[in-house]
């Protein structure tokens, strides 16, 4: 047996490289490719352990870390598919094992890859569904006991809605965007995620806004599906700082989340109310105690949601003894609840603010930064670097300046942190990078404290 070349063991990105040719666009949302390709190899979303499938505009991930969580502390394996990813393409999979799941490895995922590209034959096809179809392969080969899969964008026709018959769907809130691909309205909107909604399949919903809720019932109401939704199905409050969630079995008491902000209690919220939807409705569900949903509210884990840096390179480029906080959002609904957490800190501990963003050139900087506009007069632009479609810096800043903000532009994150390591502070300010996903991936690259 010979070993293989280098030339036939590419670098991950210089396979994603090679797959991102295979189609004229970045996003084409249809199932028609993705059936073609998981039947070449061989159905492996139908050998896949039971799925729970989440989709919503703001808090599937987060909503997916404390589902996970939860169940590793139950002592189960658990998959996980999420996307985008932050530094490494590897954080979208995570494989089951007993005592907590691993990113997969690059050889692991270069084979998936390959195979995927070898079975495609050079036919149109997104790098979503190609990373899609090869996700399938890999939680097919590898046994676990439950899937957590994350719609990508959308729902009705997201590369993920070939399972037949998932555990359950999950439905976060829902709010405007990606109008350009699901519709400009709200209820057209939840009707494309309202679409992963199977027959006979419990979905839990949180809570919606009157017009979103109404899709979701009606849809529910079409498939028989028995419905779970927020504030009748089940509730979750804040009491004395702890998570009190309550629904016709019972009352839970638990330890507030680690992921900060008040939307986290909501997502934690969802989470349990989808397990135990689960429970009630299949005896051969999987058993989880009131220890394992502490432990999972507790210790799950999001990067770049609400995200406080404590370590690495950034540190050291602000001013002294300033806090750094990372968040993702980037569209209206994910800054109204930044900028919530935002206020819970400075009731408790009152610093000035700052905020440094980035966005992609098809978001709404107008309506994401409003949120921040009774919080901070002082926005520093900075571009996304290495990425396509990014918002020009210039047109942020007009967005800020429209709403009265005192803007700067930076050329990065480490000249906007030294910019201000050279302003007089009396109390260290509060710094929050936000914005994209995109750029808050940079940022963790750039601290040198990647997803793991």
């Amino acid at each position: 047996m010979t070993l293989p070349t280098n030339s036939e063991k590419p670098s991950l990105d210089e396979l994603i490289g090679r797959l991102s040719v295979l189609h004229q666009k970045r996003i084409d949302l249809g199932l028609e490719r993705m059936y073609r390709l998981l039947e070449r190899l061989d159905h492996p979303e139908r050998r896949v352990p039971p799925v729970i499938h989440i989709a919503g505009t703001n808090g599937k991930g987060s909503t997916l870390a404390y589902l996970r969580a939860t169940l590793e502390a139950a002592g189960l394996r658990v998959h996980a598919y999420t996307s985008p990813y932050l530094v490494r393409i590897n954080e979208c999979f995570r494989l089951g094992r007993t005592g907590g799941g691993v990113l997969v490895g690059d050889d692991e995922l270069r084979e998936a890859l390959q195979l995927v590209e070898r079975v495609n034959a050079g036919e149109p096809a997104t790098v979503f569904e190609l990373k899609t179809a090869a996700a399938f392969h890999l939680f097919a080969q590898n046994p676990a006991d439950v899937l957590l899969l994350e719609v990508g964008l959308g729902g009705r026709l997201d590369s993920t809605n070939v399972i037949e018959t998932p555990l359950a769907t999950v439905i976060t809130p829902i709010s405007m965007d990606h109008m350009d691909f699901l519709g400009d309205t709200l209820a057209s909107i939840a009707g494309e995620k309202a679409a992963i909604i199977k027959r006979g399949v419990p979905v839990i919903s949180a809570e919606q806004t009157p017009e979103a809720m109404a899709v979701i019932e009606a849809q529910a109401k079409c498939m028989r599906a028995p419905l779970f939704a927020a504030g009748e199905g089940w509730h979750v409050n804040v009491e004395h700082g702890r998570l009190v969630y309550s629904d016709d079995r019972g009352l839970m008491d638990l330890t507030a989340p680690r992921l900060f902000g008040r939307h986290q209690f909501d997502n934690a919220g969802l989470a349990i109310a989808t397990l135990r939807a689960v429970q009630s409705l299949n005896a051969n569900a999987f058993k989880i105690n009131h220890a394992a949903f502490e432990a999972g509210i507790v210790n799950a884990e999001w990067p770049a949601r609400m995200q406080r840096i404590t370590s690495g390179a950034l540190l050291g480029w602000g001013p002294p003894a300033s806090e750094i906080w990372l968040d993702g959002g980037h569209n209206a609904e994910g800054g109204r609840v930044a900028a919530a957490a935002l206020g819970d800190l400075e009731e408790r501990v009152s610093r000035p603010l700052v905020v440094i963003a980035g966005m992609m050139a098809n978001k709404d900087a107008h309506a994401f930064l409003a949120n921040f506009a009774g919080l901070t007069r002082h926005i520093i632009a900075v571009p996304i670097p290495a990425t396509e479609n990014a918002m020009p810096v210039h047109r942020l800043a007009d967005a800020a300046r429209s709403l009265g903000m005192r803007v700067e532009i930076a050329p990065g994150i480490e000249a906007a942190l030294r910019a201000l390591s050279r302003l007089a502070y009396e109390v260290p300010p509060r710094i929050l990078v936000t914005g994209s996903l995109y750029l808050a991936g940079h940022v963790l690259a750039l601290n040198g404290t990647p997803p793991a």
